[in-house]
């Protein structure tokens, strides 16, 4: 009996890995869709603006089980085939990079106009004027925000389990039917959402930490 269940933990921690997969390549998609859907939204053109504002209202605007859906069922139609791992990605990634983005666009909104000023005045160019200035503000204000939206990403992983993506859910359900006990592997299932999302939190802090150094000076 016990070596049975050596074995069905086996399968729920091959899904705690494929989980953490889905979570660290869906947190990379996020983050580069926030950024610039969250930079576009500033962008002195306004067809560009619209195009990001189309894309953050979409995504928050609709149900992600739809998004989900489409990319898996629907793309290949379109002669765009994804696997169930590409499929999650891509959803989890545009969906919680929607949220993103305006976390994107008011940090870089929050940083006091004077020093933008100050920027102009010493013939900085807009890049430096981000690159130097406004980005490492900004971050430090994004930081707490992206760990919960990474956080809800890995929260989110859990409904990939219906494309048959053999996921942390998908692996509890299957020990379930095949054991009949369902306390056990969604026990496991809890710890091990919990010990990852307490990861990312570990990971956000220590980078706050790192990032605000020298920037109480910056701003006296």
């Amino acid at each position: 009996m016990w070596i049975d269940w050596l074995g069905y933990i086996g399968l729920i921690v091959k899904g705690a890995w494929i989980t953490v997969e889905l979570t660290v390549w869906g947190c990379a998609v996020a983050l580069v869709s926030a950024f610039i859907a969250g930079i576009a939204r500033l962008s002195r053109s306004a067809g560009i603006r619209w195009l990001a504002t189309i894309y953050i209202e979409f995504f928050r605007g609709t149900s992600f089980f739809v998004q989900m859906f489409w990319a898996y069922f629907v793309l290949p139609l379109l002669g765009i085939p994804l696997t169930p791992m590409e499929a999650g990605v891509l959803a989890l990634g545009l969906n919680v990079g929607a949220y993103g983005a305006e976390v994107v666009r008011g940090a870089i909104q929050a940083v006091p106009r004077g020093q933008i000023d100050a920027c102009v005045a010493l013939n900085f160019t807009r890049f430096h004027r981000f690159r130097y200035i406004i980005l490492p503000q900004a971050l430090v204000t994004m930081l707490p925000t992206f760990g919960n939206n990474a956080i809800e990403l890995l929260k989110g992983t859990a409904i990939v389990s219906l494309i048959s993506l053999p996921d942390l859910t998908f692996q509890a359900q299957i020990v379930r039917a095949q054991t009949g006990n369902t306390a056990v592997p969604f026990i496991a299932v809890l710890i091990f959402y919990y010990l990852i999302s307490l990861v990312i939190g570990h990971i956000v802090r220590n980078l706050e930490k790192r990032l605000s150094v020298g920037l109480d000076i910056s701003k006296g």
